[in-house]
């Protein structure tokens, strides 16, 4: 009886490829995470197997899987060992960052320190966020505009505290337009502090994230911090200072005309707000909407865009965001050809 012929390699067994590496010890702990759970998530995300033997890692695939998740084990190993601490989300991120094709070194965003303070330490957590802080770095006046939870205003308050502490600027001002959720100041309980307070409150909370609690009443009383309504900038003009616009959406364009111009010299300016979540009445445009087409080429000032991807809270945030987007767009679209009053 005849032999058998020999059987061909399917085409997938052909194009397998295997990459073996070792992880440093110091980095090893670091890099699998808590009961291997950083290890669990890299395999979920990554197309090539993964497989760990004591320090040795083993990826088998594509060739093109395989390289992928060779980048992304090289960027978490480097990660590990400048001593981070690293979580889920911290190779959620990096692999998200090499599949968007970044050039830059998902290592570099993520370790890059902009606060410390007790242990705990402000840094980027996203590519759009590192390059919204080196904007603020090189620019005068930054516009950083996204949906809620993408750090817009954390971050420039670390980049405020930070500027204060390093003496580049001599105070920081803190300002939100006190319109919101349609409410009216002189509807609420209270003397005028306590009504704009409320309005206040997340800037305050902020602060106290970066500053010791027991200093800050002392920093507003010489005036090195200040905290006040929008209404309050008019007729000023602001030197050396680090100035922040929180919820900038609730400006009119007269008020944001008016805020921009409170620039003086050795200052600094970071507007921050999202433009789907506009509160002023109905029929007032939004300053925010509006501003980008006004400036858009001027010299010396950069407009930093957010996405749902950059939400650094609750991973769940950025579903909603995104399904308010999606909502959004199918309500709009069957009313697009309607006159206003048909709606």
């Amino acid at each position: 009886m005849a032999g058998t012929a020999p059987q061909q390699p399917t085409e997938a067994a052909s194009q397998a490829a295997q990459s073996k590496f070792p992880i440093p010890d110091a980095a090893a702990l670091v890099l699998l995470g808590s009961r291997d759970e950083n290890l669990r998530v890299a395999e979920d995300l990554l197309d090539a197997d993964v497989h760990v033997r004591g320090n040795e890692v083993t990826l088998t695939g594509a060739p093109a899987d395989v390289a992928f998740a060779e980048r992304v084990f090289a960027e978490l190993v480097l990660l590990a060992g400048r001593g981070q601490q690293m979580g889920p989300d911290a190779v959620r991120r990096t692999v998200a960052m090499l599949s968007a094709g970044s050039s830059e070194s998902p290592a570099d965003v993520l370790s890059m320190d902009i606060l410390s303070r007790r242990g705990r330490t402000i840094r980027p957590k996203t590519l759009n966020q590192k390059r919204y802080v080196d904007a603020i770095d090189k620019h005068t006046v930054v516009f950083g505009i996204g949906p809620a939870g993408t750090g817009k205003t954390y971050l420039a308050m670390a980049k405020a505290v930070q500027a204060l502490q390093a003496k580049q600027v001599t105070r920081i001002v803190l300002t939100r337009p006190a319109v919101e959720a349609g409410e009216r100041l002189g509807y609420l309980p209270g003397t005028l502090n306590e009504k704009i307070d409320p309005y206040l409150r997340p800037l305050y909370d902020a602060l106290h994230d970066m500053v010791d609690p027991e200093s800050i009443p002392r920093l507003m009383q010489a005036g090195t911090i200040e905290i006040a309504p929008l209404a309050y900038m008019r007729g000023r003009t602001l030197n050396d200072a680090f100035i922040i616009l929180d919820e900038a959406q609730n400006t009119t364009p007269e008020q944001m005309k008016m805020f921009l111009t409170r620039l003086g010299f050795g200052s600094k300016v970071v507007v921050t707000g999202d433009i789907t979540q506009v509160d002023l009445p109905s029929g007032q445009r939004s300053g925010l909407r509006i501003v980008r087409e006004i400036l858009e080429g001027v010299d010396d000032l950069f407009f930093s865009s957010l996405t749902s991807h950059d939400v650094v809270r609750h991973r769940l945030v950025g579903d909603i965001v995104d399904a308010y987007e999606k909502w959004h767009a199918t309500q709009d679209a069957p009313n697009s050809g309607k006159a206003a009053g048909d709606r």
